[in-house]
């Protein structure tokens, strides 16, 4: 439906548009359908146009057979007639084959978070409206790649914890957890206001404010879940992309204020910077040592987080500082004592 649409502007105008122009046709057509009612300036501030090119763009829908209209007045706006729906024909090849990546395959059970049925649907309904020719090469693509978003040996979340927090989402209601923080396993409870869930890298959180506070919240540290009747009270004109990008960029940019100096073996370096890549303090040297080894400086958050390095064995030896070289050697002491036969 979206390219006989766009086939008619252009046998309309007499002119071949730029696929910039077809793309903002259809872009007008999905933003009416799913927000209702907009004004031509709502509609050029989000496609960055000017609202003389928006009532443009609008005549040659109008003239290609789309029954789209203006309301006059300050409550006024443009919108389509009610019940007028389109379908996503329009897509192109590469947009269809994203699509059906995306949505299947051990994905789906993990984006589904309970609406595996209903993203089911949608998929037989996607495949129904591609144009023929594009049917086989989605097909394939969904069956040559696959998004697995769970990490290896990722602890498997309590689905009710999970339903849970959708619900909360979707319903902008409160909801209260108990909690298991990660920096020390203490326990607390919160109430908590939700704006939304974010996957990144495998591990869902739950975004909410504690106290008008934005926090995250990582769901496989949830202990219990409960939903409340309350409304949640979010921030006006808040949402839940402007929130991750803040929190985000404050997790990415921060610098551990405990800096330590270690020696790693050059053939485990690799290992070693998988897990730490994100505590460097500068750039690992190009060249290691004659030894084998390459130094490296770190920054963590305290002291007592720098005993992960301990995993590493003799592969790691922490070079600086000193009070901290002698803590981790008294820890490694009392771990060798603990399997000394008694």
């Amino acid at each position: 439906m979206l390219g006989a649409i766009y086939d008619n502007v252009c046998h309309v105008y007499g002119k071949n548009l730029g696929d910039m122009r077809s793309d903002r046709l259809i872009a007008i057509m999905l933003l009416l359908q799913s927000r209702g009612q907009l004004t031509a300036a709502e509609l050029a501030s989000r496609l960055e146009v000017s609202v003389r090119t928006i009532m443009r763009d609008l005549e040659a829908l109008s003239a290609a057979g789309v029954p789209v209209y203006t309301v006059r007045g300050p409550l006024g706006g443009v919108a389509l007639t009610p019940g007028y729906r389109t379908d996503v024909s329009g897509l192109t090849a590469e947009e269809s084959r994203a699509l059906l990546v995306l949505l299947t395959g051990p994905a789906r059970a993990d984006l589904g978070l309970g609406l595996g049925d209903a993203i089911r649907s949608a998929l037989r309904k996607l495949m129904a409206a591609l144009p023929d020719q594009q049917r086989p090469g989605a097909e394939l693509a969904s069956r040559r790649i696959l998004i697995d978003p769970v990490r290896w040996r990722g602890a498997a979340l309590p689905r009710d914890h999970l339903e849970v927090l959708q619900e909360a989402s979707f319903g902008s209601r409160r909801v209260t957890l108990r909690y298991r923080h990660g920096r020390d396993g203490s326990v607390r409870t919160y109430t908590l206001d939700p704006y939304g869930m974010v996957s990144k890298a495998g591990v869902w959180y739950l975004v909410a404010d504690h106290r008008a506070e934005p926090q995250l919240f990582r769901a496989d540290r949830i202990l219990a879940a409960t939903l409340l009747e309350s409304a949640a009270r979010l921030r006006h004109g808040v949402e839940l992309a402007d929130i991750w990008e803040d929190l985000r960029a404050e997790i990415e940019n921060f610098q551990g204020q405990f800096a330590v100096t270690v020696r790693v073996r050059r053939e485990i370096l690799g290992r070693f910077l998988l897990l730490h890549e994100s505590d460097l303090a500068e750039p690992p040297p190009a060249n290691g040592d004659d030894s084998g080894h390459v130094d490296l400086k770190l920054r963590f958050r305290a002291a007592a987080a720098v005993q992960i390095l301990l995993g590493f064995g003799t592969d790691v030896t922490v070079l600086d500082p000193p009070e901290l070289r002698e803590r981790l050697a008294d820890v490694a002491a009392e771990i060798a004592a603990s399997y000394t036969p008694g």
